[in-house]
């Protein structure tokens, strides 16, 4: 009796085992589902901004040397030119999400005028297209808030330059010439993202540009010099990430 027992409980332990065995196999050979990864977004590196810009030129070094009349040249005078307001479109290309290069594009209209012993004398007007390339650094730590540094260069050039043709003092400049020049640029600022494509952006660069120009005065006296415009760009605006 013990025995007939002792069978059955081997013959249920071997039962059981199969069956285990079986569920195991059965279990390996079903398919596992795993949950779809998200769709990957393609990436777009281009970004633009439209700005209204504040162009702060800082003339105080600047020269001026008035043939044969040294009264009237520095140290004894020297320029001061106009700020402006304009429009301003950037274009930004990023080869990574940290490291971008940006074009500003934007023209300005400046009036020029004299200091020192040329106080009050009117020279003139010229109109600046100053194209400035920058590579920055954008900070991505800080969520929607991305701040960025950045130095380049721009070439400047001078075009519609007119002499104010207006007399003070015994004095009128007839002639009005500035030469295109290069200059370096830094730059800091930030954009403020609402979204993955639209945000706020606020804008300093700081420009060294420093022309030549040459000038008439009377329709004979040749006036030549450095015009140190050296402007700060102050800029507010739109930020769009394609």
């Amino acid at each position: 009796m013990d025995g007939t027992i002792r069978n059955l409980a081997r013959l249920a332990t071997l039962g059981a085992m199969l069956v285990g065995t079986f569920a195991t196999a059965q279990a390996a050979d079903l398919p596992v589902y795993k949950k779809a990864p998200p769709p990957v977004e393609a990436w777009n590196p281009w970004m633009i901004r439209l700005r209204v810009l504040g162009v702060l030129p800082d003339g105080g070094d600047s020269t001026v040397n008035v043939a044969g009349v040294p009264a009237l040249s520095s140290p004894n005078s020297g320029l001061d030119i106009s700020n402006q307001v304009v429009p301003e479109l950037d274009i930004s290309y990023f080869f990574t999400p940290n490291i971008a290069a940006e074009l500003i594009l934007g023209v300005t209209r400046h009036h020029i005028t004299g200091t020192g012993t040329l106080q009050g004398l009117d020279i003139g007007k010229t109109t600046l297209l100053p194209p400035t390339l920058t590579l920055q650094y954008h900070f991505t730590n800080f969520g929607a808030f991305k701040p960025y540094i950045g130095a380049g260069v721009n070439y400047t050039v001078f075009f519609n330059s007119s002499a104010s043709n207006t007399a003070f003092g015994g004095l009128t400049v007839t002639n009005l010439h500035v030469s295109n020049a290069w200059g370096g640029a830094v730059q800091f600022g930030f954009d403020y993202m609402f979204d993955k494509h639209w945000g706020l952006n606020v804008d300093v660069k700081k420009l060294w540009l420093q022309p030549d120009y040459s000038a008439t005065v009377n329709g004979a006296i040749p006036v030549t010099g450095t015009a140190h415009i050296d402007p700060w760009l102050v800029g507010a605006g739109v930020t769009y990430k394609f």
